[in-house]
């Protein structure tokens, strides 16, 4: 194979355990959290003052607006209070203060990045471009979510990274968000969770509810059933879960970007958001959206599913359905292909796939493209991100994985009509874990979710043993040459 010259560029994305994120604190047992009001119910409010005080001196300036959120948190915790008496403001804060703790997003990790142009390109020198990078965060009990940085690339393709703000914040959920009865149908469905309770529940709903609609429909058809019985229960139980995977939130207007932080809220994410590969779409109608698949984690089940936003302030969770939907490392392609999505996939743990969908929500059928071939990826590939467009066709970077599980970055190239057809790839690994970047959480690994092309170089930001992570950068038409 051609040799390819490459840059490493010698950015080094650490995490940074002193990024910390408030949030609830929620007692293992109800027991405790009633247990807990009660102390604190009992101090006398001279006392209540002076604890309050050295709580807000202590964390106030760590967080951004400290006693709003903790005048929220109270809402949420007062049901564990014995009496109706109403409390001090001072006394209702430190209550919620019991119930907060500190999180650190990036204790253990901050890799697999991928990377997008930025929705605000104005003032820029010429031939800039700003620019989106998404990364994997890791914190305690290996929580992943997602949070971001944002930087520029000049005309040169030289890489400036802005210093993040050390706050970070989690967006207010959307209230209301809608659900389409049909789209909901069909995943209950494929769930197996098709019976009399739902389609009692289902015939009651209108073409568009609320989360609140649907609750009062469960209660509602089991009340019609008149059978509350453990399979009942256990359905209603499944339809609140999913429809609670799908939801709308939105960040503050004033806050930035790396402030910024997408965390697992639902019980199918909640062991983690992971590897998401963001994908700047261009719509019909010549408007941008981003996409981001990514795999939500509950400690036992993998489940790929979508983000989807316009701005990078307000994000919708999807989640995705039919057949074809399994595994890890969905890329969306950045476009339609001949009227229809198209979407790379490994169903089965080891080959790449393509499928193609009338709908971004819905994948029914996969078509194999690209086999392990050589030794450095005889366990297994999979993509890198989605593919990106070029003259010669689709650019798709790859990992593949060898001998001792060591990851290694490659690349292959598909038509631009006919991404079934691949028109060449690398028989040698493009980046190789070097003696700096083998050693980490898990070590031996190189690993992208997505990659970028500014003028005729390529961008590519890469985790380093699923530790810190850096980029590379080459001219795309070196890595075409070498291609077979």
């Amino acid at each position: 194979m051609k040799s390819i010259p490459i840059t490493r560029t010698g950015i080094l994305l650490r995490p940074d355990p002193a990024r910390v994120l408030i949030r609830p604190f929620n007692p293992t047992t109800e027991q405790r959290a009633f247990r807990m009001a009660a102390r604190v119910v009992a101090l006398p409010e001279d006392e209540v003052r002076r604890i309050l005080g050295l709580v807000l001196a202590e964390f106030g300036e760590r967080h951004l607006k400290t006693s709003e959120f903790l005048k929220r948190r109270f809402d949420q915790v007062k049901v564990y209070l014995a009496t109706d008496q109403k409390l001090s403001e001072e006394r209702e804060m430190l209550l919620a203060a019991y119930f907060t703790h500190e999180y650190s997003l990036e204790a253990a990790a901050l890799f697999n990045p991928s990377i997008v142009p930025h929705p605000e390109q104005s003032d820029l020198p010429p031939g800039s471009l700003r620019f989106v990078l998404s990364l994997r965060a890791t914190g305690e009990g290996h929580i992943s979510s997602i949070t971001f940085r944002t930087g520029m690339l000049d005309a040169g393709g030289n890489i400036t990274i802005n210093e993040p703000t050390r706050y970070c914040l989690e967006p207010a959920q959307v209230p209301n968000a809608s659900y389409n009865r049909k789209l909901f149908e069909r995943e209950l469905r494929e769930l197996r969770l098709a019976g009399d309770f739902t389609r009692q529940l289902l015939q009651d709903l209108p073409d568009s509810f609320t989360f609140e609609e649907l609750r009062a429909g469960v209660t509602r058809a089991a009340g019609q059933l008149k059978a509350q019985n453990q399979e009942i229960e256990t359905a209603a139980r499944k339809v609140l879960v999913l429809a609670q995977s799908n939801y709308e939130v939105r960040f503050a207007p004033d806050s930035r970007l790396s402030e910024r932080v997408l965390f697992p809220v639902t019980p199918s994410q909640s062991n983690g958001i992971e590897d998401a590969r963001f994908v700047r779409f261009q719509n019909e109608d010549g408007a941008w959206t981003y996409y981001a698949t990514y795999t939500a984690y509950d400690g036992k089940f993998i489940l790929p599913q979508l983000i989807e936003t316009p701005d990078f302030l307000e994000f919708k969770f999807v989640t995705l359905n039919g057949p074809a939907v399994q595994n890890k490392g969905m890329a969306l392609f950045p476009r339609k292909i001949n009227g229809q999505y198209a979407m790379l996939s490994r169903q089965d743990y080891e080959n790449i796939y393509v499928m193609f969908s009338d709908d971004p929500h819905v994948w029914n059928s996969t078509q194999l493209i690209l086999r392990p071939t050589f030794s450095w990826e005889f366990v297994q590939i999979g993509n890198c991100g989605s593919p990106i467009e070029t003259d010669a066709g689709w650019l798709v970077l790859n990992h593949g994985v060898g001998p001792m599980r060591q990851y290694c970055i490659g690349a292959f190239l598909l038509d631009r009509d006919d991404p079934t057809k691949v028109l060449g790839r690398l028989r040698e690994p493009l980046i190789k874990p070097n003696a700096h970047e083998r050693e980490g959480y898990v070590p031996n690994v190189v690993y992208s979710c997505g990659s970028l092309l500014h003028g005729r170089r390529l961008i590519i930001p890469y985790a380093m043993s699923d530790y810190a992570a850096t980029f590379a950068t080459l001219q795309v038409e070196d890595l075409l040459a070498a291609m077979e």
